[in-house]
């Protein structure tokens, strides 16, 4: 990772020096006092890092640092590239937006709708239009997650071993074809649920292409931009690499998960899109940079510029944000002053949002409580990992967003 470090002085990229150190100064509390194991924050403008940072440990007990080339769990930000992928085979017309999902998942094709009753005995209606590649991509499917329990269909998920993973020897297609005789929670295109809707389009992504997920990624995205850390699992020295995963136990203290390991380092049987990948922030950054450079950075060019104006625009119906669409559930974005595009939230009204934000501004974050955003109009770019689940347990994302903000003074 030695390209992986700051290119340019705080001034020359119009921020002050000190209000950036308020940065570290800030979140060195969250370790020094338990809330955190560690972390790694970057930023960038007009394409140098500005400031990169690490504190605490990837893993607590045995002392090991946070480095830059840690490698850590991105959980739903994965679902960005996930997008990138979905919107290059749309550049080729191999898909459409309005095409039925049931034209590459037959099993989508007769779907139902919950109406009433409970996750025991249900009453359903048929949709009144397909699902599509779009209700995907802003999920607006109808689909949900089994861990938002807040309603019979979660429950259902569930029942059938869909929580925060899925049943032991699934493959993607497999899922897929399981999700499909579930009902959905509403009419597509009738509301936003944070959901399962790009794990589905991961499967679209395969069935387009003719290629697997990880290969897809790898040859078509990975390669072109030098990603070439990340991936579905670690390999080589990743398993000493990669950051332990922790929760707070019931004494308030980190406490590892338990999840093992060992299992991240054989390609796993199951790929999704939705939250599988394993990286080092300087492959975020590279991912990041490409969506900065309305798609393309490093000489390779992924999607037209077009392309990315139309996927970090608000797509919402009329234009509204979040809270007036969505279902306030769990998610990785606020709902106020915030809409949602073709994979990613996009901020439409910073002073909604109660914070300092440009319009336009979009991003991403992770359930480990990673985040990152692309700020367009200020030509920034800005990331943030560590590894605790879940990515609610503090208001990182928007005090980090103050932090940066109020570091610019040209």
């Amino acid at each position: 990772m030695a390209d992986f470090a700051v290119e340019a002085e705080a001034g020359e990229l119009g921020f002050d020096a000190g209000r950036l150190a308020r940065i570290d100064r800030y979140f060195r509390s969250y370790v020094d006092d338990g809330r955190l194991p560690g972390w790694l924050i970057s930023v960038s403008r007009a394409g140098r890092i500005v400031h990169l940072s690490t504190y605490g440990h990837r893993d607590v007990s045995s002392g090991r640092p946070v480095e830059t080339d840690t490698l850590w769990r991105w959980y739903s930000m994965t679902k960005p590239v996930t997008s990138v992928a979905a919107m290059m085979l749309f550049e080729e017309g191999v898909l459409q937006l309005t095409d039925p999902v049931e034209k590459f998942i037959p099993s989508f094709a007769d779907l139902r709708v919950f109406t009433a009753g409970s996750d025991l005995k249900q009453e359903t209606v048929p949709v009144t239009e397909p699902m599509t590649v779009w209700h995907l991509l802003t999920h607006t499917s109808g689909l949900t997650y089994g861990f938002h329990r807040a309603h019979p269909v979660d429950a259902i998920l569930r029942a059938r071993g869909f929580e925060w993973g899925q049943p032991d020897g699934y493959t993607l297609a497999d899922a897929c074809d399981a999700w499909s005789r579930i009902p959905l929670l509403f009419q597509p295109g009738a509301e936003w649920n944070y959901s399962l809707s790009t794990d589905v389009l991961g499967r679209v992504v395969e069935v387009a292409s003719g290629q697997s997920l990880d290969a897809f990624f790898r040859t078509r995205i990975f390669e072109p931009l030098g990603m070439d850390d990340t991936g579905f699992h670690v390999s080589g020295d990743g398993a000493d690499r990669l950051a332990t995963l922790y929760v707070r136990g019931p004494d308030g203290a980190l406490a590892p998960t338990g999840a093992p390991a060992g299992s991240l380092v054989r390609p796993p049987r199951y790929l999704s899109g939705g939250g599988g990948l394993i990286g080092p922030a300087a492959d975020y950054h590279r991912l990041t940079q490409m969506l900065l450079g309305r798609g393309a950075s490093g000489g390779a060019r992924l999607l037209g510029s077009r392309t990315v104006d139309h996927m970090t625009r608000n797509q919402l119906p009329g234009g509204v944000d979040l809270a007036r669409f969505g279902r306030r559930l769990f998610s990785e974005t606020v709902f106020d002053g915030t809409g949602f595009g073709l994979g990613f939230s996009v901020v439409t009204d910073p002073v909604a949002l109660r914070n300092i934000a440009s319009a336009g501004e979009y991003g991403w974050g992770g359930a480990a409580s990673t985040a990152f955003w692309v700020d367009p109009a200020e030509d920034i770019t800005v990331s943030f990992f560590t590894q605790l689940l879940p990515s609610s347990t503090y208001p990182i994302r928007a005090h980090l967003r103050t932090l940066v903000q109020q570091a610019l003074v040209d």
